[in-house]
């Protein structure tokens, strides 16, 4: 995939109606929203193209409604939070692609900011469906992807569009574009890539393509024990995916033959059961991994691997991270968690972390200023790390 896409700033947007596809999915409680900062986020890309004369036409998603609108769905909160926070009308449209966004859409004035309603309350959205990305297309004449958490999904508001109207990125995926595709095209060297999370099976091709790149692989979180097992150790009543040992066997001696150092836990954390509730007391000890008694389960990874981990990450000029190395909801079983972030916020090495848990991590440990940069989508910033074409940066214009 070409990474080498036009932006905001690439294109005159003086008069015209842009639309742009923001990441507006934000959680809410009985009616409210419980944190803004997706909207804060979108904030750079949606004022370069007010100052700049544009009558903004914003779109996003919001939850998964099953049967067209749904209010406790409805976009109305984040067009009130926007308004707010851009001290102007964000004027707000009944529909997706219909009359009322036709009719708001003409009215608007170089500057004008209107949002359209939740895109997924039309069917055809997630089917790509091009009647909806024709109409919505007639709405504008420019279109602007600023989505990245969305860029991995092929549909309407994020790909298909762009089949009708010439397209570029907003200041986020431009950032998330040159940054993770730079790691991943050209890395300052050593490069290491940290992995972690619950099962092999979800980062198969993640693991197989940062193989072909990367310096030093380092497996951690619940995925290590299908590692450890192929190894030959016992891992108790570890997570185990035993359809997985023999890939993971594959995965190891393709490491070898490309000189690529694979390392695993050399030390777990282990308790007779999973703690539950996640945040009461649980009886831990650390143990060799290849010593897991047979009663009990590893749920973090253990002081001598915090520290292996950590020194890899440190001597790295590029780190990538992605997913926990244990259970990090629970305070006792965070440490594995906490020790790979405090290696990465220590680092004088360009540091990228994945979304979800590995960005939650560094954010609730006071690390996110220390990183280079904090992916915006977890499902996008895996399939970046994949090797994947994403629908919503591929159907961007070239520079």
């Amino acid at each position: 995939m070409n990474y080498n896409k036009k932006s905001v700033e690439d294109v005159e947007v003086k008069g015209k109606r842009v639309l742009c596809r923001c990441d507006f999915n934000v959680p809410t409680k009985e009616g409210k929203i419980t944190s803004d900062k997706r909207i804060v986020a979108a904030l750079p890309t949606i004022n370069y193209l007010r100052e700049h004369g544009a009558r903004v036409i914003l779109c996003s998603h919001m939850g998964k409604p099953k049967n067209g609108f749904d209010p406790a769905l409805s976009l109305r909160v984040v067009a009130q939070r926007l308004s707010e926070l851009l001290g102007v009308e964000v004027k707000m449209s009944k529909d997706v692609a219909g009359e009322d966004s036709k009719r708001l859409a003409a009215e608007l004035k170089d500057g004008d900011v209107m949002l359209l309603e939740n895109t997924r309350f039309e069917k055809g959205e997630t089917k790509n469906d091009p009647a909806l990305s024709k109409a919505l297309a007639e709405l504008a004449d420019l279109f602007v992807n600023d989505a990245f958490g969305s860029a991995h999904r092929a549909h309407s508001s994020t790909a298909g569009v762009a089949d009708y109207l010439p397209a570029v990125c907003g200041y986020l995926i431009a950032k998330e574009v040159g940054i993770m595709g730079k790691a991943l095209a050209d890395p300052e060297r050593p490069f290491v890539a940290i992995l972690g999370g619950a099962k092999v099976s979800d980062k198969l091709n993640v693991i197989n393509n940062l193989l072909e790149k990367v310096d030093t692989l380092i497996i951690g979180g619940g995925m290590a024990y299908t590692f450890l097992a192929a190894k030959g150790y016992s891992v108790g009543t570890s997570l185990l995916d035993n359809e997985k040992i023999d890939y993971c066997r594959e995965m190891m001696q393709k490491a070898e033959k490309k000189g690529v150092k694979l390392l695993l836990p050399v030390d777990t954390v282990v308790a007779k059961s999973f703690p539950d509730p996640i945040d009461g007391p649980v009886e831990v000890r650390t143990v060799a991994s290849d010593a897991i008694p047979a009663d009990c389960m590893g749920l973090d990874i253990g002081e001598k691997t915090r520290e292996l981990f950590a020194a890899a990450a440190k001597t790295a000029k590029t780190v990538v991270w992605n997913g926990p190395m244990g259970v990090f909801e629970n305070p006792i079983l965070a440490k594995g968690t906490i020790a790979v972030a405090q290696a990465l916020a220590d680092s004088e090495a360009v540091t990228i972390v994945g979304g979800g848990d590995s960005a939650a991590a560094c954010e609730q440990l006071g690390f996110a200023e220390r990183i280079t940069h904090i992916s915006t989508g977890g499902g996008a910033s895996l399939e970046f790390l994949e090797g994947l074409e994403l629908p919503g940066i591929a159907c961007l214009q070239d520079k």
